[in-house]
């Protein structure tokens, strides 16, 4: 009697999967209610209602807090304990390395790594990263991306970032440029006095011409022109308010 028993809860427990999912659409009465009474002998922990743990929601809100604890100030981000466990005194792209199929590696980047909802895989270091905002007073970040040496800004292809995270990039350091943050080098040209006087050979003074000293036109023709008397009466009849 007790192994017909456990025979019949052992077949109620397959079958009733599969009358859930018919009637999870049926408002008559509630899918958990009828779930317990059909399957008296499946365990309370292998209920398919169960309530959600708080774990996956208290973690969604901390990385909420910290993404709003550094959206208004990007820059204390490379300061915080946070960073420097992840990056230490390295670049953001310095261990960075990108996905690609076969053994030769793309001569260009993407052109941008999140599209609409979507991620693509090993996403670019600053999209990776949603603590890594450019910002044109976040100076230590965009000082990463310039050369110490010649003070060009880094090719994407070095350091794996975005085309559309370059661009922004460019704009972020061409600011911080003209506010003064960042210092750039202005080339020194050497210019001498004899460039902008009249005593130079390209800007020296020409002699006047024999016929402009004598008083005559420059043109020999120019006197021996008569105007047409049909085009001349048509300029009088227009502008006859202005003549008189």
């Amino acid at each position: 009697m007790a192994a017909s028993v456990r025979g019949i809860g052992r077949i109620l427990s397959r079958v009733s999967p599969l009358f859930i999912l018919k009637s999870q659409h049926s408002k008559k009465f509630p899918v958990r209610i009828w779930f317990q009474a059909v399957s008296p002998f499946l365990q309370p922990g292998h209920y398919m209602c169960t309530k959600p743990s708080l774990e996956g929601d208290n973690n969604a809100v901390n990385v909420s807090e910290t993404q709003v604890r550094f959206k208004d100030r990007p820059w204390d981000y490379l300061e915080s304990e946070e960073y420097i466990e992840r990056y230490g005194s390295s670049p953001v792209w310095a261990d960075y390395r990108r996905n690609h199929k076969g053994g030769i590696p793309p001569q260009k980047t993407r052109k941008t790594c999140i599209r609409g909802s979507k991620i693509c895989g090993n996403a670019c270091p600053i999209c990776r990263d949603p603590n890594v905002i450019i910002h044109y007073q976040n100076v230590k970040l965009l000082q990463q991306f310039i050369s110490p040496y010649t003070g060009i800004v880094y090719d994407p292809t070095r350091t794996g970032v975005c085309m559309k995270q370059q661009k922004q990039l460019q704009i972020a350091i061409n600011t911080a440029q003209d506010h003064g943050l960042i210092p750039f080098q202005v080339p020194y040209v050497d210019f001498t006095g004899e460039d902008y006087s009249n005593s130079h050979d390209a800007v020296g003074c020409t002699s006047t011409s024999s016929a402009l000293a004598k008083g005559e036109a420059w043109y020999k023709w120019y006197h021996r022109m008569e105007p047409d008397e049909k085009e001349l009466s048509k300029i009088k009849r227009l502008y006859k308010a202005y003549l008189k």
